[in-house]
């Protein structure tokens, strides 16, 4: 399902060519391909075509409303975690009733906000969340669909920043004492039992984890239907890794297989919050080398992108494939770490990486879809990079170039008295 191609020694996505992007739009730059966001869409919901289920697009993955406008349109539902995520989704075409609202810090003003709109459900993840929704619904006179989110404790073998299901994680209450709330909800006249949530983290590559997740859940679902409370869904979360360098994560169909199978004859509907997987590998980042540098033998390619533009190298320590644009036969092949301008040693998108490139040359960051432009900042007042959708040959700016004046307009200067004795 990749868009990516090199077609006479230059990257292309879908029809596109990437240098021609570059020089319309501008670098650092990041490329989406709507036709591999589509593929993938229809491919995880065609691996549960056999079972009802709906798949929410984890808008924290990329929320570019050009990208949550082509989700919508293909009937995706939307997992939030925030009310800022809430307008993009509504902005976009998204429908309120198939949104699930996820997030361990949901506010007053966030909670009115969902009701009002109509949200599917929250995914509740305290006991102090479930009373605080409860007064809120209670006192707007409506009544709060909810599911907890349980934290079986299963290790996703994955990184520890993106480990989600583990005791010592934030993320849910104990699985142990979901059954008690449960109750407690059933019970409460303002909030309506719907379902149960589990996510235990990102980028996992083998089925086990999601599978043992599952059998307690299912544990948990059984239990609850001895105390005469039926649940309408059961929302698996996300997780299903990608390729960034030599994983071999399980495909979607044999990730559907191992959850039917489990599943035996239950009908609650499926709930899933696939981002990662649905985004991550149609996206590209582009930057172009300004500096060639050479350090007592050590070799580095300087590029106009840095981390405040991708922070997963930084952040996690993650890898993703750095190659030229354009192939350069004449040019010296070199081993040198790829490093943007920011003033920290953790800013670079790369290192030894072997590269036949020269200053002025254009690389193409790949598998990055996900978890990019999102985790942008302004450090060291810089502008954050614009945003493209391709279709087939053609491109769309999704986001324009942010611009000094952008980033200055929510800033005053102070008046005499308070900076000057």
């Amino acid at each position: 399902m990749s868009a990516l191609s090199r077609r006479n020694g230059e990257l292309h996505l879908e029809e596109v060519a990437l240098s021609t992007l570059a020089e319309r739009h501008g670098t650092p730059l990041y490329v989406y391909s709507a036709g591999a966001i589509e593929a993938r869409y229809r491919a995880f919901t065609e691996a549960f075509s056999g079972h009802p289920h709906r798949v929410c697009y984890a808008v924290k993955a990329n929320s570019n409303l050009a990208v949550l406008q082509l989700l919508a349109q293909l009937g995706a539902g939307f997992d939030i975690v925030s009310g800022g995520e809430l307008e993009r989704v509504l902005r976009a075409g998204g429908d309120p009733s198939s949104i699930v609202f996820s997030g361990v810090g949901k506010t007053v003003v966030e909670m009115e906000r969902a009701l009002e709109v109509g949200v599917a459900c929250f995914n509740v993840e305290s006991a102090a969340e479930l009373t605080r929704l409860e007064e809120v619904a209670d006192r707007l006179g409506v009544v709060a669909p909810i599911s907890l989110r349980v934290n079986p404790d299963v290790d996703a073998a994955t990184h520890p920043y993106i480990s989600t299901g583990l005791k010592e994680n934030k993320f849910g209450v104990a699985i142990g004492s979901a059954a008690a709330l449960y109750r407690y909800a059933a019970d409460a006249e303002a909030l309506a039992v719907k379902g149960v949530d589990c996510h235990i983290g990102s980028q996992l590559t083998t089925l086990e984890p999601f599978v043992d997740a599952l059998d307690r859940v299912l544990a948990l679902v059984e239990c609850l239907n001895r105390d005469g409370i039926e649940l309408a869904h059961i929302d698996l979360g996300g997780g299903l890794g990608v390729h960034y360098s030599d994983e071999t994560p399980p495909t979607v169909a044999a990730y559907a297989e191992a959850i039917l199978t489990r599943l035996g004859n239950r009908r609650e509907t499926l709930l899933f919050e696939p981002g990662r997987w649905l985004v991550g590998e149609a996206g590209v980042f582009l930057t172009r080398i300004e500096y060639v540098k050479e350090n007592e033998g050590r070799h580095f390619f300087v590029v106009d992108g840095a981390m405040n533009d991708l922070l997963r190298p930084a952040l996690y320590g993650s890898f993703h494939g750095i190659e030229p644009v354009v192939d350069k036969p004449g040019a010296e092949t070199l081993e040198g770490d790829v490093v943007g301008p920011v003033c920290e040693s953790a800013d670079f998108l790369g290192k030894n990486r072997m590269l036949a490139v020269e200053a002025g040359d254009l690389l193409a960051v790949t598998t990055a879809g996900a978890y990019g432009f999102g985790m942008a900042s302004n450090y060291n007042s810089r502008n954050r990079a614009a945003e493209v959708l391709v279709r087939g040959g053609e491109d769309f700016l999704a986001r324009r170039r942010e611009t000094l004046d952008d980033q200055l307009a929510l800033e005053r200067l102070a008046p005499p008295q308070l900076v000057s004795e």
